[in-house]
């Protein structure tokens, strides 16, 4: 029994050694996708991209009101018939209205997960890069319940990254 013990204590003792020397290295990938440049140009770019849709939807959005206005002004000296035919015409415009705005927000989201997936590929690359270059053993992403400031490196990977 005292054997096992001095056996169990020296395995203890010895893999506590081999942690010691182990650098572990945290990064904060939520920050990394707000601040990187790449995402800035990336967003850019998206605003870009989608700039005329996105003012056409304004424009009939605003049309919209303005019709939605008159009518409420108008709708009490308006003729049944009249009235029927407008509503009718302002439903049909609200449902196109929304159908645009779906799916302008399915494409652009459609288009930010392309970009996502290229940063992410360069945010694995700069992990890596900053990683062998630093000797760390073990570097966590997001999901870890805590982690200490002094062995964050997500500053070191945006600097990487191309951010000052």
């Amino acid at each position: 029994m005292k054997y096992k013990f001095l056996a169990f204590a020296t395995f203890f003792l010895a893999s506590l050694s081999v942690y010691a020397e182990l650098k572990v290295g945290f990064v904060q990938v939520d920050k990394i996708l707000q601040e990187a440049p790449q995402t800035i140009e990336s967003n850019k770019k998206l605003e870009k991209e989608f700039s005329s849709r996105t003012d056409k939807l304004k424009a009939d959005v605003k049309a919209l009101k303005e019709r939605e206005s008159s009518f409420s002004k108008d709708a009490l000296t308006m003729k049944d018939s009249e009235r029927g035919t407008k509503e009718k015409s302002l439903s049909q415009l609200r449902v196109d209205v929304q159908r645009i705005e779906r799916e302008l927000r399915e494409d652009i989201n459609i288009r930010r997960n392309e970009e996502l997936g290229g940063l992410q590929e360069q945010i694995n690359k700069a992990v890596t890069a900053v990683s062998k270059a630093e000797g760390y053993d073990l570097v966590l992403y997001n999901g870890v319940a805590y982690a200490s400031e002094k062995i964050d490196i997500t500053d070191k990977i945006l600097k990487s990254l191309g951010k000052k």
